[in-house]
């Protein structure tokens, strides 16, 4: 096993319901207390690690708007949500001993600091976990373009984007059993076949970037240390 880190700087994109655990809503504690710790051992290895975190646990924007809501109304409902989160993942990190900074592309300087690139950069340099919340501040933006986006300002070296199964399938595997596998597949392929690793907006962000993505089952303890330290964990989407 590889001991030292292929990757220097990394953004890691949880969803909300990475934080629900087995619950139907909300934040389940001993998830986030196991995410944290997770992140603490890439920590330990000295990688940058900032994390962009959905707010689907607690509000969807998307699934508001189709139920007649204003869009933009929903979306920045669901970025709140995402801050919620943010300051739970803060608290969770904290208690296990990792320094972490909320940063949000929506101001509210009580509970976060608001998004300046270089003082995000600066404190990756210093060894702080840096969290991103509220999107990109803007509605009709995902937290998978926001992920993208600030992988790309952050100069990170990938985005791990963390799911619920293995890695990148023809089709969900939850609901088709025999769907493949795809260790490895470019740009092009994820928007031509459909492949629903990240909207189609961010996976062309990180087309014009260059900006591989890893695909990895977030449930398998240590998946996220394994795929930092360069093994074949999930899949793999680049040019």
């Amino acid at each position: 096993m590889p001991s030292s880190p292929v990757y220097n700087r990394i953004l890691l994109k949880l969803s909300g319901e990475a934080l629900m655990g087995d619950q139907q809503y909300g934040i389940d504690p001993v998830v986030a207390t196991r995410i944290a710790n997770e992140v603490g051992e890439l920590q330990s290895l000295g990688v940058q690690t900032a994390i962009v975190i959905g707010g689907g646990n607690i509000f969807r924007g998307l699934a508001a708007s189709a139920r007649g809501m204003d869009r933009a109304t929903a979306d920045y409902m669901g970025m709140l949500a995402t801050v919620m989160n943010a300051l739970a993942l803060q608290d969770a990190l904290e208690h296990a001993g990792v320094t972490t900074r909320v940063l949000t592309a929506i101001e509210m300087r009580s509970v976060a600091e608001p998004f300046i690139r270089r003082r995000a950069i600066r404190h990756l340099e210093k060894g702080r976990v840096v969290v991103f919340a509220a999107g990109t501040g803007n509605p009709y933006f995902t937290t998978d373009t926001a992920a993208a986006l600030r992988a790309m300002e952050m100069k990170a070296d990938v985005i791990m984007k963390a799911t619920k199964v293995d890695g990148i399938y023809t089709a969900d595997p939850m609901e088709h059993p025999d769907a493949i596998h795809l260790a490895e597949i470019t740009y092009l392929q994820a928007l031509e076949q459909g492949l629903k690793v990240m909207d189609s907006t961010a996976i062309s962000l990180c087309m014009d970037n260059r900006m591989p993505i890893v695909v990895f089952n977030l449930k398998t303890p240590g998946n996220l240390k394994r795929a930092v330290l360069g093994e074949p964990v999930g899949s793999m989407v680049r040019v």
